[in-house]
């Protein structure tokens, strides 16, 4: 519920989504979440990112 607030607030702010995106791309590094749950809006800016972090194979396709 919290995630989901947090998401919701994040997404209206001035570059609200990349910050998402950035989010949940750290927690993905840090294994604390699954790249399942990433919302399909958000999967191309989250794979640039892992992408870009030398972590491409973290990438569930």
């Amino acid at each position: 519920m919290i995630q989901r607030v947090l998401f919701w607030l994040l997404l209206r702010l001035e570059g609200g989504e990349t910050m998402v995106a950035m989010f949940f791309a750290q927690r993905i590094i840090l294994g604390k979440t699954e790249y399942k749950v990433v919302p399909e809006s958000l999967r191309e800016q989250v794979d640039e990112i892992l992408i870009d972090s030398g972590v491409e194979f973290m990438i569930e396709k």
